[in-house]
């Protein structure tokens, strides 16, 4: 598999024609030890491509940076292996292979995309726990992209709900993006879901890759669900990119005077359909709801009054020490006291130094 890794890390060489050229020399083997002359008799590659091509030959360490891979526990899967997903093979543009740290999504249960804006209202970020946390519930994968707002809710949702979770990035899979979800990105290893991108270990977050990495996340889901997005906004990328690709588009309608839902409401104008619930949702797809996330809060409820208001007041994304103290008015070594408190009865977690997110 090592020579999948060199090739698969060979950059501006188009993955259609990195398949078209695996399949005609049988192995990346192949192509490593391939003549200049029997490359340029296949007549697949431009000039600069079969530069680029040999110029990664000379390249050493091969051994040594595929071994460090492995040991951070990244795997790749090229096309043409049978753990490839089925799902990204039937796209006019597969990647031609993916970095995977954890599981792939199984290409046998459903899956849905959860994506939105990075700036959220606390309405698209309530239905997009919801969704993600239901969904989950029913054994529907859901996948994502780990970034801030919707993104990180829905996939925060889906962990509550006990499922699995993949998140597509445009990074490597080992350079988490944004970093203050590295308990996120933790929480869904740790849940037996996944980390997946195209780009090599080590690759950082630039602009231009997550238009690309979109794709990928409408490929690998049956339906794609936009919980808020302005008009032009990465989300309704993946939405058009799920609409050529066949797929199932579905909106969270908003109020008319928001830009946070002039996507959404645009997108049920052109006919995506509507999500108006969870349960109506799930009903669609043919799956009963058995109600079992409808707890009335029970967790809240079994809280004492000071511990409640730090709870209510934490949220998925990180808060201080200060913020909350500042929030709930309460002293800072009371704040502190409660915390611990939260924490040991499973309710909230530490990130980082003083930085707490709700896990239930």
């Amino acid at each position: 598999m090592k020579y999948e890794y060199w090739f698969s890390g060979i950059r501006n060489i188009p993955d259609r024609t990195k398949i078209k050229l695996k399949e005609k020399a049988g192995t990346a083997e192949a192509i490593y030890y391939i003549e200049e002359t029997a490359l340029r008799k296949m007549q697949l590659l431009k000039e600069q491509e079969i530069w680029k091509l040999l110029e990664a030959k000379k390249k050493e360490e091969l051994d040594r940076n595929y071994e460090a891979m492995r040991q951070k526990g990244i795997s790749v899967i090229p096309w043409g292996e049978k753990e490839y997903p089925g799902r990204l093979k039937e796209i006019y543009d597969p990647p031609y292979a993916l970095y995977v740290k954890g599981k792939l999504p199984d290409n046998t249960a459903r899956a849905a995309a959860i994506v939105g804006a990075r700036s959220c209202t606390p309405y698209g970020e309530k239905y997009a726990l919801e969704y993600g946390k239901k969904l989950a519930e029913c054994g529907i994968q859901v996948i994502s992209g780990l970034a801030r707002g919707v993104d990180g809710i829905g996939q925060r949702g889906a962990l509550l709900g006990g499922g699995k979770t993949f998140a597509v990035l445009g990074s490597g899979v080992d350079v988490c993006y944004p970093k203050n979800h590295m308990g996120l990105y933790l929480d869904i290893l740790e849940q037996e879901g996944g980390i997946l991108s195209e780009l090599p270990p080590g690759t950082p977050p630039l602009p231009q890759h997550f238009p690309r990495r979109n794709r990928i996340i409408s490929a690998l889901s049956d339906i794609v669900l936009v919980m808020e997005a302005r008009e032009r906004s990465g989300s309704l990328i993946t939405a058009d990119l799920a609409l050529e690709q066949g797929k199932d588009v579905y909106a969270l309608p908003g109020p008319v005077n928001s830009s946070l839902s002039q996507g959404c409401n645009r997108l049920i104008f052109q006919g995506a359909g509507i999500l108006l619930s969870p349960e109506n949702l799930l009903d669609e797809m043919g799956i009963a709801y058995s109600g079992e996330c409808e707890k009335s809060d029970k967790n809240e409820k079994m809280l004492e009054s000071p511990e409640f208001m730090v709870y209510s007041c934490v949220g998925l994304y990180p808060k201080s020490v200060g913020q909350l103290t500042e929030e709930t008015k309460l002293r800072p070594e009371e704040v502190l006291k409660l915390l611990v408190s939260l924490e040991l009865q499973g309710y909230i977690r530490e990130i980082s130094k003083n930085y707490y997110i709700k896990v239930k």
